[in-house]
């Protein structure tokens, strides 16, 4: 009988250890949500995972624990339909594990959905001659067409938006840079894969001139006068390219003031990060509110 039919009337079936029959539990951890993560490690055959996640799930419930994740490697792929036939369903997939999940109440589910977005950068870069860096793609939508643009990727897992767009740039044209701000980002929906993609066009400062584009990807790379990039008729047509440009002039020449990180640590975790924030405005708020510490 399934789990998601009546727990209640779920019973584990006992396991033989040390000549000793006993209903034996799956191992987990409590997580901060009133919920359990078993995270299998080592092998185990179906039938007595079977017997184990039926009698850890009666206790689970009786106990009002709510959300039971199983986070099963590669190695144990061939627990998978197990526990989906007993109602657990997908929830994500990385390189190297399967999660699972099922909520135990009989209410509303408030397990979170997996990762909706992915996370791209573009890198405007200016040098003092008022030229743009910029490349045409191997690859993708603009393959082929001769159109110029800025350096683009995706941010790795783990990886800092700044820190991405210094890297992509280094990796497409072998400039070194400096990053300066976020000058702004776009959001858009149904993408990569159905999910959501956030698009962080960032300002960065060349510290290295001679270019040395790379040739899996790269087709062409150079310096190019901004108004010669400017009035390709796709950077004309396509509102996102304008207003690259738009952002790009309105910060060399108008002062506008984007977002810098600043380090911080988050009062959920140990861990550091980064808020982007104007800098600028932030600066002058905190020296009119304190005006004694400019002394």
């Amino acid at each position: 009988m399934p789990i998601s039919a009546d727990l209640s009337e779920v019973v584990g079936r006992p396991v033989c250890r040390n000549g000793v029959w006993h209903d034996e539990l799956l191992p987990v951890i409590n997580d901060d949500h009133g919920g359990v993560i078993i995270e299998m490690k080592e092998h185990m055959d179906t039938e007595t995972f079977l017997a184990m996640l039926r009698a850890s799930m009666l206790q689970w419930k009786q106990q009002g624990k709510k959300g039971v994740w199983i986070k099963l490697p590669i190695g144990l792929i061939h627990l998978v339909e197990t526990a989906v036939k007993e109602g657990f369903r997908y929830h994500h997939a990385e390189p190297s594990y399967l999660m699972l999940v099922f909520w135990i109440p009989k209410t509303p589910s408030t397990i979170p959905g997996n990762a909706t977005h992915r996370v791209g950068v573009g890198a405007i870069i200016l040098n003092d001659k008022r030229e743009v860096l910029v490349v045409q793609e191997k690859s993708g939508l603009l393959q082929g067409t001769g159109i110029w643009k800025i350096p683009t990727g995706v941010v790795e897992e783990g990886e800092e938006i700044f820190v991405a767009a210094m890297r992509e740039v280094k990796e497409e044209t072998g400039i070194d840079t400096e990053f300066v701000e976020v000058l702004g980002f776009r959001q858009t929906h149904k993408s990569f894969f159905e999910k959501s993609d956030l698009f962080f066009i960032c300002m960065l400062h060349p510290l290295s001139f001679n270019i040395q584009k790379q040739e899996l990807e790269i087709e062409a790379a150079q310096w190019m006068p901004f108004e010669e990039y400017a009035a390709q008729p796709f950077a004309q047509k396509h509102e996102l390219f304008r207003y690259v440009n738009e952002l790009c002039l309105a910060k060399v020449d108008r002062g506008y003031t984007g977002f810098s990180p600043r380090p911080t640590v988050s009062i959920f975790s140990d861990h550091s990060s980064f808020l982007y924030l104007n800098n600028q405005d932030l600066d002058k708020s905190r020296s009119v509110k304190n005006p004694e510490e400019q002394n």
